[in-house]
């Protein structure tokens, strides 16, 4: 079973699809998405295939570098971020959770930084995932 909703291959999700399949939290996903362009301009959506382990995500890019990948899952959905260095240490400084500044000090370092996967079912969840997306984006 792949992690997004959407495994099939050959059709990308489609507006009402995905609305459908995240029922109360499509109006978090829209939030997000439109924070994220609005705070962090210019960003593109691009939906991406990654396998039959992964199925179809969202990725939110300014420029060439991908910001957020969002998951759609029933009733939720799950966001990826990688974080480098200099935005674990924003991170670490902008109130987050510490459930969260925990998961980032435990995930593993990669040359491209640390990789961690949040779901998102309520406000706090995506008010958590802005201040990563801020962190990351920072100059």
């Amino acid at each position: 079973m792949a992690l997004s909703a959407f495994a099939d291959p050959l059709n990308p999700p489609e507006p009402a699809a995905l609305r459908h399949v995240l029922g109360a939290s499509a109006r978090l996903w829209s939030e997000l998405v439109s924070h994220v362009a609005e705070n962090h301009a210019p960003v593109t959506e691009r939906w991406s295939f990654s396998g039959a382990k992964f199925g179809w995500s969202l990725r939110l890019k300014r420029r060439e570098r991908v910001a957020l990948y969002m998951t759609p899952q029933t009733g939720a959905f799950t966001v990826g971020i990688v974080l480098g260095e200099k935005a674990v240490k924003a991170a670490r400084e902008s109130g987050l959770p510490a459930s969260i500044l925990e998961r980032i000090d435990s995930a593993p370092r990669y040359a491209e930084g640390r990789g961690i996967r949040l779901t998102v079912a309520t406000p706090e969840d995506v008010a958590a995932v802005q201040k990563l997306a801020a962190a990351k984006m920072a100059p």
